[in-house]
């Protein structure tokens, strides 16, 4: 016997429940507003700020005193060890030994003439800050005319210098008071000095700011900040007259950076960033180059303080370059400045 019902559909029953009609997916023009990304901190100047943590740190005498005996026992090592070896091949060898003999006595001449000539640079160093301080007690035309020939002594024979020489001596007579021959001094001998200097402090900026802005390296910006400030400070003492050494140079470097680290001047403020790159322009930029013109600015920094440590006489009648200006110089072809 056969089945006649007519078919009909099967219905299966589903435990969830239907959506809810806020789960119904929306329209572009009703969907909720994406939320915005944080904002970024702004650009802090990491390398510049390594540079001056780690020159601000003091060694202690402890320190000083292990790392002395430890270089004083390692010369006593080489030294024994090279007497052994040049005796032992005047005993075996002999035409040998006196090679040996030869070559070592023109090492310690080597050696002699470099200690000779970092003293020589630590003095030259000392007579720009002897320099700096009588003209800073200077009460007198006396005591004014004394520093000023000091200072025309200190550059003779430097040929870039000739023609302010001669107008300090030509017009010494004029000037009645001592700022007037202090400033004679500062507009003729010293301006055209102040001028290099400062292209010398634009030039290690934009190497700077270039080399933090292109390469993505780790530690890459830290060690081209080092190697840029170093040189920079090392042609502003040359143009100063001031031919530092490796350790006067190092010395100096270290200076600079402490002071720049104990007066907060290589904090970076909205001030400066603005002043530096136009407004807002750092928020138009990626963060490579806003690390990089800030880095800029910080060098630049460097490199002012730097000349006030190098320049023999402070700055009274001249007036300072300015970090803007600087950077604004520095900056040109690296940087769009318009809004």
């Amino acid at each position: 016997m056969t089945d006649k019902s007519p078919r009909r559909p099967v219905l299966i029953e589903l435990d969830a429940e239907p959506p809810a009609p806020e789960a119904v997916p929306q329209s572009p023009a009703t969907a909720p507003p994406v939320p915005e990304a944080e904002e970024a901190p702004p650009p802090s100047g990491r390398a510049m700020q390594t540079l001056a943590v780690l020159a601000a740190q003091r060694q202690t005498g402890l320190g000083k005193w292990v790392w002395g005996t430890l270089v004083a026992l390692l010369g006593f090592v080489l030294s024994l060890a090279a007497w052994d070896f040049v005796t032992g091949l005047l005993e075996t060898r002999p035409w040998l030994g006196w090679v040996a003999l030869g070559l070592t006595g023109a090492f310690v001449l080597a050696c002699l003439a470099v200690v000779v000539r970092e003293l020589s640079a630590l003095r030259r160093l000392g007579r720009i800050d002897d320099l700096r301080e009588m003209a800073a007690s200077v009460t007198t035309l006396a005591d004014a005319r004394k520093v000023t020939d000091r200072i025309a002594g200190f550059y003779a024979g430097r040929p870039d210098t000739r023609w302010g020489r001669e107008e300090l001596a030509a017009r010494t007579a004029d000037t009645f008071d001592a700022e007037a021959q202090l400033a004679l001094a500062e507009r003729a001998v010293l301006a055209p000095l102040d001028a290099a200097a400062a292209k010398e402090v634009e030039a290690a900026a934009r190497k700077v700011a270039l080399v933090t802005a292109v390469v993505p390296l780790a530690l890459a910006d830290v060690f081209a900040a080092l190697a840029s400030n170093l040189t920079m400070i090392r042609r502003i003492a040359l143009i100063y007259g001031g031919r530092a050494g490796t350790l006067g140079s190092w010395r100096l470097t270290r200076a600079v950076l402490t002071h720049l680290a104990a007066t907060g001047a290589v904090a970076v403020g909205d001030d400066m960033i603005q002043s530096v790159a136009g407004g807002g322009l750092l928020a138009k930029l990626s963060r490579r180059f806003g690390e990089g013109v800030v880095n800029g600015a910080l060098t630049a920094r460097v490199g002012l303080a730097a000349i006030e440590v190098c320049r023999p006489l402070p700055f009274a009648a001249e007036r300072p370059p300015r970090i803007s200006a600087l950077v604004g110089r520095a900056m040109t072809g690296l940087f769009d400045r318009t809004e």
